[in-house]
């Protein structure tokens, strides 16, 4: 078992190019099944989740190469349509492969998906939606068994939370029905738009995408082909380099990071006293010298509103601020579980429910801590970066998921970090 080991008290200053998105990477990933021909993704990050999700390609019978920071997937001799209980295990957004088999090859077999356990993540929305399109699924022995034995066609659906995944998975599906499927309720993540330009590149024809209303026209099923494409910047881990910065009272230019996809999280940071800008093509944020104060309340919400995803970093940020910050989530029931490990590394954080709440404290001190899961594994990357001492962290391979060694991107802000067995 791998663990990282940070030294902290060092101020973190500097530049760094952010990866590729792995919540955007994912999906686009599973629209390679759409194809038939070669896609080539630049900027596609060497994550687990992303290794997991080429290892449900190659056994639906797609190749896939990596060549520098491209990922290279030919889906044109697509075999099979049955996804193993063990590759779905692998990653909770597995789900997503769903619409794109159906969108495919009209039928597909698969389990319920695993990852990070973050209470409930329902894919009732997703069933709901694709059975609307006209998917017959049947839930036997742990499996879903789905088919369309009339083929797909285009409807309104009208989704009860603008839901990502669920969006994603209807847009799959939706490429290749008949008719015109329009998506209500839509969520409208940057990673949404990424998937549409994507799709679009390949021939598919959908509009509305960034807005609550989606409009996809079904082309013949056939007739999406290859392309080159560059996966969007990471927002989510351009947030927790900011974060590492903002808690040590350092400077960081984050290369590639879109300051528009990130105006809540950089609305956060202002109002806790840095200085944040957006500056050629890139974010840079200089923290106060007189230290970080409470904002008063971040509540996660869907995009436009602050990431559920950025919850647990930007908590760990502010564990040093002046005052109190209150964090509601309104997204996962069970989002807090890092605070335990915070707590051991000296924070002053009470929970109740969906609300915890922050009292700064002046230090923090380092301890052996383990990652709960991906994002609260780089919330305690960002703790242990303004701890005194030398924090360890375990369970590294939750962190994997998401980040492109992140050892190595704290190392070049100055940061004392590096990977042990």
């Amino acid at each position: 078992m791998q663990r990282l080991k940070i030294e902290g008290s060092k101020r973190l200053c500097g530049e760094i190019e952010i990866q590729g998105a792995k919540n955007s990477a994912l999906p686009i990933l599973s629209a390679c099944v759409l194809t038939r021909d070669e896609v080539s993704l630049k900027r596609c990050p060497p994550l687990s989740d992303v290794y997991a999700a080429t290892r449900i390609l190659s056994a639906l019978g797609c190749k896939c190469k990596r060549n520098g920071d491209s990922l290279v997937i030919d889906s044109s001799s697509i075999d099979g349509a049955e996804i193993s209980d063990e590759l779905m295990r692998r990653m909770r957004s597995s789900i997503i492969f769903l619409g794109a088999l159906l969108g495919r090859l009209g039928e597909c077999t698969l389990s319920f998906p695993g990852g990070c356990e973050l209470g409930p993540r329902p894919i009732d929305l997703h069933l709901s939606a694709l059975r609307q399109l006209g998917a017959q699924i049947e839930e036997e022995h742990g499996s879903l068994i789905c088919r369309c034995p009339k083929g797909l066609r285009g409807t309104l659906v009208n989704l009860s939370f603008p839901s990502v995944g669920a969006t994603e998975n209807i847009m799959l599906a939706a490429c290749t029905a008949k008719g015109e499927t329009i998506i209500s309720n839509a969520a409208r993540e940057p990673e949404i738009c990424d998937l549409a330009n994507f799709l679009t590149e390949c021939g598919a024809r959908i509009k509305g995408a960034g807005t609550q209303r989606i409009v996809i026209e079904g082309v013949n099923a056939g007739s999406l082909h290859g392309c080159e494409y560059t996966v969007m910047p990471d927002r989510i881990a351009a947030v927790t380099y900011l974060s590492a910065a903002a808690i040590t009272d350092g400077e960081v230019f984050i290369k590639g990071a879109n300051g528009t996809d990130l105006e809540a999280v950089i609305n956060v940071f202002r109002q806790a006293g840095c200085s944040v800008y957006e500056y050629g093509e890139g974010i840079y944020l200089n923290s106060s010298d007189k230290g970080l104060k409470s904002v008063g309340m971040v509540r996660t919400q869907p995009y436009p509103g602050f990431p559920t995803d950025a919850q647990a970093i930007v908590m760990a940020c502010l564990t040093k601020a002046r005052g109190t910050t209150i964090f509601v989530e309104d997204i996962f029931e069970n989002r807090f579980r890092h605070v335990d490990e915070l707590v051991r590394m000296g924070a002053n954080i009470t929970t109740e429910g969906r609300v915890a709440v922050v009292s700064g404290v002046r230090r923090l001190s380092s301890a052996a801590v383990f990652a709960p899961d991906l994002r609260g594994g780089a919330a305690l990357c960002v703790a242990a970066c303004a701890a005194q001492g030398e924090t360890v962290i375990s369970n590294v391979e939750l962190i994997d998921r998401g980040y492109d060694s992140i050892e190595n991107a704290l190392a070049k802000l100055g940061a004392k970090a590096n990977r042990i067995k």
